[in-house]
């Protein structure tokens, strides 16, 4: 055999053994290619071997790098392809809808080589790289009307499950690196309880508990257990066609006419220590990046400081990253952070804390977000102005476990009475709920005063009962699907 026979039948072995991705699905319209017997694919080596080998831009040889992203994306699609007029329908609806798909694949930018390497790394399909653009459109501030947070959407209770952290200071469903790890985690957990891919995702859709009594429910009737063929809500019947057309899309995207911008498959964000507390906005600025920059790359922080005690890490632009480390070093003995926290003694209006801390009411309660008509609780945490006597950076008890907890002001309405025969302050007193000395005292009488049959009498009122409202740190409590459907703990949501 000659050596450029030789050359060509290993080259026909690399292609056929690299087990590192699944050649797309044939597209609607397209003929699928069919199988070539061995002894015609030896007698076409023959004919090739002394010319000059034709590799296409996409194949999977495994002889180059992947050129971007999404080259490396398609060398890592692993699950089985779905093939249904669900797929068709989705493939239509995203493809004539060109603009959308520049906007989440532009979002998408600063994320997708991160969230690619953690895949490879735990060998997991590379599909799930675009789940993000099924969940949120790659939008790490998307919140749901269920309250699911984050570009991997997670319910409050499931990012507990994950050890997301949610406080009053950040909420790390929204993090870039601790999303991911627990969406990660999570899609494992659930292949490793169904062993399929689509059931997989279908449960992270609608709730393990619902897919594992919707498996049952086949089994006990002698129907099929694949995704297809299971009974469920429509959204979680269209969630695994959403992803296989994206797929698609990503797979062959001329053939849908679609241009997905060029992501370069290296690192965009550096993770930068924190040590000591300090002002996003001066992050910002010895960053030398955009405050939209810094807060897609770090979409979990809710006050305008950044807690060392509480997030030891930031990200930032590569470039940007190594700027800000060399400025930080110069500002070594500079004050970097106007902000700290504060625990209310007692229960306080803000109009008391404001005056007791020397701060703009105005700003005490749009930084804290506190409400007209609220007071604070004893025992909350503001964030307030560093100065005198605060001028700590925040401890990690205090950064881990703040809270801010508000109740509503009493307002006492003015109502008229008529007292009837016989009646005293004190009777008068215990029919309306008050105090006899208040109602003296409301009134200018004497705690022991006859009244009159129809003698009028004045009484202060609650306009409303008192009610406790709290702000948590940012708590789940009932997982849920991508809308409306409800999840089984520790179940995950949609948007």
């Amino acid at each position: 055999m000659g050596l450029g026979l030789s050359l060509v039948l290993w080259l026909v072995g690399c292609a056929t053994t690299s087990g590192t991705a699944t050649p797309p699905p044939p597209l609607p319209g397209m003929n699928a290619p069919t199988a070539q017997p061995a002894a015609r694919m030896v007698a076409d080596a023959e004919q090739t071997a002394e010319r000059p080998v034709s590799l296409k831009p996409h194949g999977n040889l495994g002889l180059t790098p992947p050129t971007d992203v999404w080259e490396r994306i398609r060398r890592g699609f692993a699950m089985p392809d779905l093939d249904n007029d669900l797929v068709r329908n989705r493939e239509q609806w995203y493809s004539s809808r060109p603009d959308y798909i520049l906007r989440m694949t532009e979002r998408s930018r600063p994320y997708l080589f991160h969230i690619v390497e953690e895949l490879e790394r735990r060998k997991m399909p590379t599909e799930l790289a675009l789940l993000p653009f099924i969940e949120s459109a790659f939008n790490p501030q998307a919140v749901s009307s269920a309250n699911a947070a984050g570009m991997w959407q997670f319910m409050p209770a499931t990012g507990k499950y994950f050890d997301l952290k949610q406080n009053l200071f950040r909420d790390d469903r929204r993090d870039v690196l601790e999303s991911t790890r627990a969406a990660l985690d999570y899609l494992q957990k659930l292949y490793g309880m169904f062993g399929d891919w689509h059931l997989a995702l279908a449960a992270y859709n609608w709730g393990e508990g619902s897919v594992g009594r919707a498996l049952a429910r086949n089994k006990a009737q002698g129907k099929p257990l694949s995704y297809s063929d299971l009974n469920m809500p429509n959204e979680t019947r269209y969630y695994v066609p959403k992803l296989q057309a994206v797929k698609n899309i990503v797979a062959q995207p001329e053939a849908f006419s679609t241009q997905l911008p060029l992501i370069q498959n290296h690192p965009y964000f550096k993770s930068v220590p924190i040590e000591r507390d300090i002002d996003v906005a001066v992050a910002v600025k010895l960053a030398s990046v955009s405050l939209e920059d810094f807060k897609a790359l770090n979409p979990s922080m809710k006050r305008p400081v950044i807690l060392a005690a509480g997030t030891p890490q930031i990200l930032l632009p590569w470039d940007n990253a190594t700027i800000f480390e060399e400025k930080l070093q110069a500002h070594a003995n500079l004050p970097l952070a106007t902000w700290t926290a504060w625990q209310a003694p007692r229960t306080m209006k803000p109009e008391e804390v404001a005056q007791q801390l020397n701060m703009p009411i105005d700003q005490l309660r749009s930084v804290n977000g506190i409400p007209p008509q609220m007071m604070v609780k004893a025992g909350s945490t503001l964030l307030v102005h560093r100065k005198g006597q605060l001028n700590n950076d925040v401890t990690q008890q205090m950064a881990e476990n703040g809270h801010l907890s508000l109740a509503p002001e009493i307002v006492l309405k003015r109502i008229s009475v008529k007292a009837h025969k016989g009646d005293s302050l004190a009777s008068l007193a215990a029919r309306y709920g008050v105090t006899a000395a208040n109602m003296a005292a409301w009134n200018n009488l004497k705690i022991n005063a006859i009244l009159s049959a129809n003698q009028s009498l004045t009484i202060l009122m609650p306009s409303q009962a008192p009610r406790r409202v709290t702000k948590p740190a940012m708590g789940k409590t009932a997982p849920r699907s991508h809308t409306t459907a409800q999840h089984s703990a520790p179940a995950k949501a949609r948007r």
